[in-house]
């Protein structure tokens, strides 16, 4: 009986120590000190900051969709590039604080009353760029954790099938491992160019991309391909 209290402690001490680690790693990462100092919610608004300096995708007036917007990160980088005549529209199923200029939406985008009301607020809109940097909850499982991943960037891809306008944009996050060659199949199925990208500001132990595909091709077949 004492062994295993011994044991159990010793587990404990081990997750202590694990999240003490993390979090002071947090604490010293060069971009969460420079989104608290400028006033962004994510780190992750310097990947996308990165993403827009390299490709040029965020235009004055553009319209754009980000799945996953909580807690709104790539919406602040969003709504400073395409200023009051662009229109942005964020939907996630976490709640999200009002960022001014942006429409958000709580809910499952694959579900017909969100995404009818996603409908609703374009008012007949098109759509020039839909964002994804949306991820599993990670459980630190590879073989549970990246079909995870993948199938939401396949979810991502076929929501986009539906909203684009011809030529427009798709960035989704995705991991390397299984299944990211048939990913990358899709993307080119749809779009002139595609493009792997990992941001600076992507930690150097993740295996984090991005997908970045221009001039999207709107035909029958990348409808029924998606579905």
């Amino acid at each position: 009986m004492k062994e295993r209290q011994r044991s159990g402690a010793s587990t404990d001490m081990k997750k202590s120590k694990s999240s003490h680690q993390w979090l002071k790693t947090h604490e010293d990462d060069e971009y969460v000190k420079r989104a608290r100092a400028e006033g962004y919610r994510s780190r992750a608004s310097y990947k996308l900051l990165e993403i827009d300096a390299r490709f040029n995708l965020l235009k004055p007036g553009a319209t754009v969709i980000d799945l996953g917007a909580a807690p709104g990160g790539w919406c602040q980088v969003v709504i400073e590039k395409i200023g009051p005549q662009g229109t942005l529209i964020g939907i996630d199923l976490l709640e999200m604080e009002p960022i001014p200029g942006v429409t958000f939406i709580q809910g499952d985008f694959t579900e017909a009353d969100p995404f009818e009301k996603l409908l609703a607020s374009l008012d007949g809109r098109p759509v020039d760029l839909v964002f994804s940097d949306m991820a599993p909850n990670l459980s630190g499982v590879k073989n549970i954790d990246q079909p995870r991943a993948a199938h939401l960037v396949e979810l991502s891809i076929d929501f986009a099938d539906q909203v684009l306008r011809p030529g427009g944009g798709l960035v989704c996050k995705c991991f390397e491992g299984d299944g990211i060659q048939e990913i990358r199949q899709q993307y080119r199925a749809r779009y002139g160019t595609v493009v792997n990208f990992k941001p600076k500001a992507s930690r150097d132990k993740s295996r984090e991309l991005y997908l970045v595909g221009q001039n999207f091709s709107d035909t029958d077949t990348n409808r029924i391909e998606s579905r």
